[in-house]
């Protein structure tokens, strides 16, 4: 009974560990057999079949050269294989690998504190039998082996919550499950791994030693390391999860910088040109206007005096009234920051992309608006930035480079919606929350829509994008939405366009 028990809870312990080690590399990694179906389990075969195999063919025993031989090649060989079947960085597989199997020697270690607790048990129905409490040996066989077999399945059970609940925790910390680490950050995420595996290899290494051709454990010896070499290895799991904790926030904490630096530079670049351009606008407007009133009168003058002579000079001031007529703003949405704000990018764009159309007709900004012009153009600059972006790499396509631009109304939420050319590749993240950018830095990928949502956010409003296809001409189209909350209710809305 013993020995099926033993066998059972050693078959059921490494059926575990296989399933935990896919489930925990599946919240982090996909396989590159990806659409092979059932390959997220290979992880796991290979596991099983690694544990399996060494168990027959290296047998253990009290020898702990040959004990610990056969931990490092189960290390080695999980390594190669998360490395050959795992499509992310190489400093990412390494440190989820020696991760896993760090955590999963602790609380085996920690599991078979219970064993070593639990054999105060045997002294009791030894000093019952000696005593003479228990008078039939079949009885106290059969109290031996029924310990025995609770012990091992207490410890597997204790096993099983604490290896559970540790990969639950980090899995849970690791917030950022897309970043890649970088090779001066690997060291800084991976010391508390390294440091928990090698303290439970020493650990191993000393558990059990040979005394008059007796096995004895360590814990015999020093019955106070029943209570040290636990809470150390608890320290080392804490070190483990926290350390993954402190290195997201510190990610979180880069990616925030970044993201207010470049808020940062944008608010005062548009702060450095908001009262310049409004005069400027103003006075532009007003020049327009005189000039205009100006003009038709000597016109009318010229052809009422000197109906054949004035054809010139008809023509010179005609001429004058079309460049006086150039002297208005290309966009005109009723807000002057926002009117700067689309010249500035679209002359930047053509400069890059020449044939690029960029409409914003149906960009109109009533007045009463509740809505800084700060937000305004933290949205509209960002969203036109990426837009750009997008075009630019249609290349040869240039010709049906667009950008779009509306807002509306519906009953008090306003939105801004931006429509724009893009080549039909899209990366996706594991949220699926933004697109993710395909530049080197990725580290600082989704920083301008994170500034769009951060400025709907302070308005009760939301972010949202789609992608469509124009058949007519063959283009990809990329749709963002911004919507915000205003108190002020406006009766236009889209379907009166």
């Amino acid at each position: 009974m013993y020995n099926l028990v033993s066998n059972l809870t050693e078959v059921i312990l490494i059926l575990f560990q296989g399933y935990c080690l896919q489930r925990f590399y599946g919240h982090f990694m996909k396989t590159k057999l990806e659409k092979c179906r059932g390959s997220r389990f290979l992880i796991m075969g290979i596991w099983v079949t690694i544990k399996t195999v060494l168990s027959v063919l290296w047998v253990a025993d009290y020898n702990s050269i040959k004990t610990q031989g056969k931990l490092f090649v189960v290390i080695a060989l999980l390594i190669v294989a998360t490395m050959w079947l795992y499509d992310t960085s190489r400093e990412k597989k390494l440190f989820l690998a020696v991760t896993f199997l760090a955590v999963n020697e602790i609380c085996l270690i920690i599991a078979y504190t219970v064993l070593e607790i639990g054999g105060s048990v045997f002294s009791l129905w030894n000093w019952c039998f000696e005593e003479r409490v228990i008078t039939s040996p079949d009885t106290y066989l059969a109290l031996i082996y029924i310990t025995a077999s609770s012990l091992h399945v207490l410890m597997l059970i204790v096993f099983i919550l604490l290896l559970h609940f540790a990969l639950k925790a980090i899995v849970r910390h690791y917030l950022d499950k897309e970043y890649e680490i970088r090779r001066a950050e690997l060291f800084f995420i991976l010391t508390p791994g390294l440091v928990g595996l090698l303290i439970s290899i020493l650990v191993r290494m000393l558990m059990i030693t040979v005394e008059n051709e007796m096995p004895r454990t360590l814990y015999a010896r020093y019955p106070w390391l029943l209570i040290l070499i636990p809470a150390i290895l608890v320290l080392c799991l804490l070190s483990i999860v926290y350390g993954v904790r402190l290195f997201q926030n510190m990610i979180l904490w880069q990616r925030e910088k970044s993201s207010r630096i470049i808020l940062e530079k944008q608010i005062k670049s548009i702060q450095e040109n908001m009262d310049e351009m409004n005069r400027v606008y103003a006075g532009l407007k007003s020049m327009r206007h005189d000039m205009k009133n100006q003009l038709s009168v000597v016109m009318e003058l010229v052809e009422g005096k000197h109906m054949g002579a004035g054809d010139e000079l008809a023509g010179y001031l005609a001429e004058m009234s079309h460049t006086v007529s150039q002297l208005e703003f290309p966009f005109q949405t009723g807000n002057p920051i926002v009117d700067t704000i689309l010249s500035m990018k679209y002359h930047e764009a053509i400069q890059k992309i020449p044939g690029l159309k960029m409409e914003a007709e149906k960009l109109i900004f009533p007045e009463g608006l509740e809505i800084q012009s700060y937000d305004i153009g933290i949205i509209l600059c960002n969203a036109l930035d990426n837009a750009i972006e997008a075009c630019e790499k249609l290349k040869q396509n240039n010709e049906h480079a667009f950008v779009r631009i509306f807002s509306f109304w519906q009953g008090r939420l306003f939105f801004i919606e931006i429509e724009n050319s893009f080549d039909g590749s899209l990366i996706l993240g594991r949220s699926g929350e933004f697109p993710k950018t395909d530049k080197k830095d990725k580290e600082l990928h989704g920083i301008g829509l994170m500034n769009i949502k951060n400025a709907a956010e302070k308005y009760e409003g939301a972010v949202d994008w789609s992608t469509s296809q124009n058949k007519d001409k063959k283009v990809n189209v990329f749709t963002l939405t911004v919507m915000l909350k205003s108190e002020r209710t406006c009766e236009y809305d889209r379907n009166n366009e």
